[in-house]
């Protein structure tokens, strides 16, 4: 079916939503021919559009110009899934597939006029994608026609959420000053260790008698770990916690320029990470400083992202490849995302396919608003069958968390924000030694849960994934029932462990 521009769209609509080829057909060929580029505020209205309409964006049966204007703004990259649906990763590529992906770089060669090498701006060794640099309007529209392709996508357009930012940095995003943590939202335990208010609602502090995480390590995908905190460094052995490792790596090229390589480390400058690391795994500690839910679990943090929205080329690469990364360490049960993007992202995609293909659970923060972007449904990639999606929500039954989103993709929730008060959130530890804070938003919910599978995993490292999302779902409040906008609901981690 022949694809049709913006410019099409509105000629309809005036002619009373009239179905003329002759109209569409002479439009597209004047924007082939004039290469008219749409403003970012046009793209933008597009995208809004597609949100409003479906829930997601498809790049790939978009009207061409769009999908040009938004790669021209997106510092020129294309990103391109090939193969047959579902191909979405080969860890030994197929000579079908060797073919396909040469064709595409014939087709953009003769279409822009260039070498393969000229164009080619990432070529992934276990996704099915290539990244290539496009200038015409007209290579886009043939690759559209062409066959063996499962998405096209402007990786490198992030000016939709300059506008309209989906994640509120004061609640879940960034931040790095300590803050005083009212008395009331913790209390001591041994050995002189705060347990966040919220533990008790969950049956966290009961479910250790039974698992404390020993021997299950989780992966991390986030903004990384402060290099100033200490408990999460050279202390994770603090106190009751013996016995276990944490690992920093990074994945993410700190650059404005798509063609940078050179990684920026594994030390959080954002905050976000650090507390999610916290609400995973912090030390059962003697400093009176807040604990986490699997104290004696080892660690794995990947630098992947910025921040927690992934708008930037280099974030959506840096995540995909820490994806990639954690799926290959046999020794990881669990991969916790408390970042994410309004939709869905194709090599990130295909990477949390391939993690997911290698048994580990992913659990991925369902979303945290601003009033302004609060109609977004469950983001991307809690959106996904293979993702385990988590919201939060109040202490005074199942009323969202100020800023969280809920939707029927949504498996668990967790309680992490007080109905009243000065200060609503959950205590973690700060980004800097001594310093504590309080952090928000489905993206703490998410940290907990991971925590909490880790605590069900310990129990019995021998069970597969499926197995400990089962008794996850069985110590679910609305068991055996789903909510429709909660899942199973809050998690009683006692009930999950025994």
């Amino acid at each position: 079916m022949k694809k049709i521009t913006l410019a099409a769209i509105a000629l309809m609509l005036a002619a009373s939503c009239s179905n003329d080829k002759d109209i569409m057909e002479q439009v597209e060929t004047e924007n082939l021919e004039t290469q008219k580029l749409l403003s970012i505020e046009e793209v933008n209205r597009f995208i809004e559009g597609e949100l409003k309409r479906t829930g997601d964006v498809d790049w790939t049966t978009a009207p061409s110009v769009v999908l040009w204007s938004a790669v021209m703004h997106g510092d020129e990259v294309l990103s391109v899934g090939y193969g047959d649906k579902g191909e979405s990763f080969t860890e030994q590529r197929s000579p079908r597939l060797n073919s396909i992906k040469e064709n595409i770089y014939s087709l953009v060669g003769a279409q822009e006029g260039v070498t393969k090498s000229s164009t080619t701006v990432n070529e992934d060794a276990i996704l099915n994608v290539v990244d290539i640099k496009v200038t015409q309007l007209k290579t886009i529209s043939a690759l559209q026609k062409a066959d063996d392709i499962r998405y096209l996508e402007p990786i490198g357009y992030g000016s939709y959420l300059q506008e309209a930012p989906v994640m509120e940095r004061s609640g879940s995003g960034c931040a790095q000053n300590g803050e005083t943590i009212n008395a009331a939202d913790y209390r001591v335990i041994t050995p002189n260790a705060w347990l966040p208010w919220n533990y008790d609602i969950h049956n966290i502090s009961q479910a250790w008698n039974y698992s404390t995480g020993a021997g299950i390590t989780v992966g991390l995908i986030d903004t990384g770990i402060s290099s100033g905190q200490s408990l999460l460094g050279s202390g994770f052995n603090d106190g009751a916690s013996n016995g276990r490792t944490v690992e920093r790596f990074g994945t993410f090229i700190d650059s404005p320029w798509f063609w940078s390589n050179n990684t920026d480390g594994p030390n959080d400058k954002c905050g976000h990470g650090t507390s999610m690391a916290s609400a995973i795994a912090s030390p059962r500690n003697d400093d009176f400083m807040p604990v986490g839910v699997a104290y004696n679990a080892n660690l794995v943090s990947y630098r992947g992202t910025e921040d927690v929205v992934l708008n930037d080329y280099h974030e959506k690469k840096g995540v995909s490849n820490a994806l990639k990364a954690l799926g290959n360490r046999s020794n990881v049960k669990i991969i916790s995302m408390s970042v994410g993007y309004p939709w869905s992202i194709g090599n990130v995609k295909d990477a949390v396919r391939y993690a997911y293909s290698k048994g580990k659970m992913i659990i991925a923060a369902g979303g945290t608003s601003t009033t302004f972007t609060n109609w977004y449904g469950v983001i991307f990639p809690a959106s996904m069958s293979e993702t385990v999606a988590v919201t939060g929500i109040k202490d005074n039954g199942y009323r969202l968390c100020d800023i969280c989103h809920d939707g029927n993709k949504i498996d668990f929730t967790m309680v992490m924000e007080r109905s009243s008060g000065s200060r609503k959130n959950v205590p973690v530890i700060g980004f800097n030694n001594g310093d504590r804070s309080y952090v928000g938003g489905s993206s703490v919910a998410t940290a907990m849960t991971a925590g909490a599978a880790a605590l069900v995993w310990a129990t019995n490292p021998s069970m597969t994934r499926d197995q400990v999302l089962d008794k996850l779902k069985r110590a679910g409040e609305f068991y055996p029932n789903r909510n429709g906008d909660f899942g199973y609901g809050n998690i009683d981690v006692l009930k999950a462990v025994q």
